[in-house]
C-alpha cells in the first residue's frame, strides 16, 4: 500500500526503501515557528488522560507551542488520581488548563484522545456527542477504529479524524524531546493518518501535532494498517515474543551448565545491551557480521532452526489481530480484570536474579551471545517478513519491528528489567504479552532448540534469505533520520 499527501505548511521527502518510494517529513525545532500556521483556526488543544502517552504528549505540546496563543488543556475524570500528577506538571484549573474530561473535550478544537484502550471503546459515543462541529479528533492508536469496525460504526460526519503514533512508550516520547533541547532532532518517530478530512485542514494537523511531539520524523499510513501493525508488534518483538525468547533462552543456558547469574546474562542482557546497541547503530545484518566464525556458526544454526516456529506464532497473532478477535480479547479483559486484576511476573527465580545481575553489572563486559542474537534476529525478521506479506509500507514496518524495539523499548528494559516493562506497559500490551510470550517460549524451546540438540536438517534456505533481506536498505536509510543521541533513561 502506498500512501501520499499534500501539506501546505511543510516540507515533504522523497525516499526511496528497497524497491519502494515514500514521502516524509522531516521533524526539529526550527519548525516550530511554523506549528500557529499548521494549527490554523485552533485555540484549544485539549489531552484527554494521563497514562502513558497522556503526560508526555501534553508537555511537549505546551512547550513546543509556548507563545502561539493555542492553549493546551488536560481533561481528566472528576476525582482521578492523575489530578495531582498533572498539576505537578504545571496544568491547573486557574489557568484553564486542567479541567474535567468531558467539559475539555467539549471546549476543544482538537481532542486527543489518549485514555485507555478499554475506555476508548466504552467512551466513545459520550466523546463523539460532546465534540463540537467542525473539531478534530486525534488518537495515537488505532485501535478504537479497529472495535468501532467489530460494531459496525462510523466517524460521525461532522469532525476532523487524525492520528499521531509515536514509535515509542510515553516516557520514551518526553524523554528524547527533553534531550532536543541540547540537540535538535532528538525525538521519537511518528506515522501520522488522515482518516477524514472536512475541512482540508487535517493533514496539516497531523503532521503538526507530530512535529511538536519532537517526531525527528514522520510517515504517512492509516489508522488500520496502524492498529494491526503496532497490535501485532507488541504482541511480537516489541514485548510477547522478547519476553518468551528470554525465559527460553535463560532456561536452556541453565540446562547447559551455566550459573543463573550467567545464564540472565547470556539471554537478557544480551538482548536489551550489546544485540540492541549493534542493531540500532550499524543494522541487523551488522549483528551477524561482527561475530568471529565460530559465533557465525552459532548464529546461524540458532537462526535457521528459529525463523519457522517463529514465523508460525507471528501468522497467527497477525490474523487474530486483523480479524478483531484480539480487540475484543481486550474488550471482554476489561470486565474479567474487574473481579481478576492481571498480577505480575517479576518474583519468579529468573526475574529475581535479574535484580542482582543489573545491581552489579559491567556494561562492556556484558556478552554478545551468538546464540542468543541468532533467535532474536530470526524472530524479528520473521514478524517483518509477516507484515510485508500484508502489504505494510516499510517504514511503519522498520519502526515498529526494528526501530521501536532497540531504541526505545529494549533500553528501558536494560535499565530496569524486561518483566517491569511487561508488568508497566499499557494494559493491551501487558495482555498481549502474557498471552503470547508463552506460545512463543514453548514453540522456540520445543521446536528450534530440540532440532538443534537432536541434529536434525535445519531449513538454511530461511538464513540465505536473511544475507539479501531487502528490509536491511531501509533500515540503513531510516537509521540516517534517527536521533544523533542515544535515549538517557536515568
Amino acid at each position: 500500500m502506498k500512501f501520499d499527501f499534500t501539506t501546505k505548511v511543510f516540507e515533504k521527502e522523497k525516499i526511496v526503501l528497497a524497491d519502494t518510494e515514500e514521502y516524509i517529513v522531516r521533524g526539529g525545532r526550527h519548525l516550530f515557528p511554523l506549528l500557529p500556521k499548521a494549527f490554523e483556526g485552533v485555540k484549544q488543544i485539549g489531552v484527554i488522560g494521563w497514562g502513558s502517552q497522556g503526560p508526555a504528549q501534553a508537555q511537549n505540546l505546551r512547550e513546543s507551542l509556548e507563545g502561539s496563543g493555542i492553549r493546551v488543556t488536560v481533561g481528566l475524570r472528576a476525582g482521578s488520581s492523575s489530578w495531582a500528577k498533572a498539576e505537578k506538571a504545571g496544568f491547573t484549573e486557574a489557568d484553564g488548563t486542567l479541567g474535567e474530561m468531558m467539559s475539555v473535550i467539549g471546549a476543544s478544537d482538537i481532542v486527543l484522545l489518549l485514555i485507555s484502550d478499554a475506555a476508548q471503546a466504552e467512551m466513545y459515543p459520550q466523546v463523539f456527542a460532546k465534540m463540537k462541529n467542525g473539531a478534530t479528533l486525534g488518537l495515537s492508536h488505532g485501535f478504537l477504529l479497529g472495535h468501532m469496525k467489530t460494531q459496525n460504526v462510523s466517524w460521525p460526519t461532522t469532525i476532523n479524524v487524525i492520528g499521531v503514533c509515536p514509535k515509542g512508550m510515553g516516557p520514551s516520547v518526553r524523554r528524547l524531546y527533553e534531550q532536543g533541547k541540547e540537540t535538535n532532532g532528538a525525538g521519537i518517530n511518528a506515522s501520522f493518518a488522515v482518516e477524514q478530512d472536512i475541512d482540508g485542514r487535517a493533514t496539516d494537523y497531523a503532521i503538526g501535532w507530530s512535529v511538536a511531539l519532537g517526531a525527528p520524523f514522520s510517515f504517512m499510513t492509516s489508522l488500520e494498517m496502524e492498529y494491526r501493525s503496532d497490535i501485532y508488534g507488541e504482541r511480537g518483538i516489541l514485548l510477547g515474543a522478547v519476553h518468551g525468547i528470554v525465559e527460553a533462552l535463560y532456561r536452556r543456558y541453565l540446562d547447559q551448565g551455566a550459573s543463573p547469574e550467567d545464564a540472565f546474562r547470556r539471554s537478557v542482557e544480551s538482548v536489551t545491551g550489546p544485540i540492541s546497541s549493534t542493531i540500532s547503530h550499524k543494522g541487523i545484518k551488522a549483528l551477524y557480521e561482527s561475530l568471529d566464525d565460530s559465533g557465525k556458526a552459532e548464529f546461524r544454526a540458532a537462526y535457521s532452526a528459529t525463523y519457522h516456529p517463529a514465523r508460525d506464532i507471528l501468522t497467527e497473532i497477525y490474523q487474530e489481530v486483523s480479524s478483531g478477535n484480539e480487540i475484543r480479547s481486550v474488550i471482554l479483559a476489561g470486565e474479567r480484570m474487574k473481579s481478576y486484576p492481571m498480577g505480575n511476573i517479576d518474583a519468579t527465580t529468573m526475574w529475581k536474579t535479574g535484580e542482582k545481575v543489573r545491581a552489579a553489572r559491567v556494561e562492556n563486559q556484558i556478552p554478545l551471545d551468538a546464540f542468543t542474537a541468532g533467535v532474536y534476529v530470526a524472530t524479528m525478521i520473521a514478524q517483518i517478513d509477516v507484515l510485508l506479506a500484508h502489504g505494510h509500507v516499510y517504514s511503519e514496518i522498520v519502526n515498529e519491528s526494528v526501530i521501536e524495539a532497540v531504541d526505545s523499548l529494549n533500553p528501558y528494559m536494560h535499565y530496569r528489567g524486561v518483566a517491569y516493562m511487561v508488568d508497566n506497559c499499557s494494559t493491551t500490551a501487558r495482555l498481549g504479552s502474557r498471552k503470547w510470550a508463552p506460545r512463543f517460549d514453548y514453540n522456540i524451546a520445543q521446536q528450534a532448540f530440540t532440532a538443534i540438540d537432536d541434529g536434525k536438517k535445519l531449513d538454511t534456505a530461511a538464513f540465505d534469505a536473511f544475507l539479501v533481506h531487502p528490509v536491511h536498505g531501509p533500515v540503513s536509510v531510516l537509521a540516517e533520520l534517527r536521533p544523533t543521541v542515544d535515549i538517557s533513561v536515568q
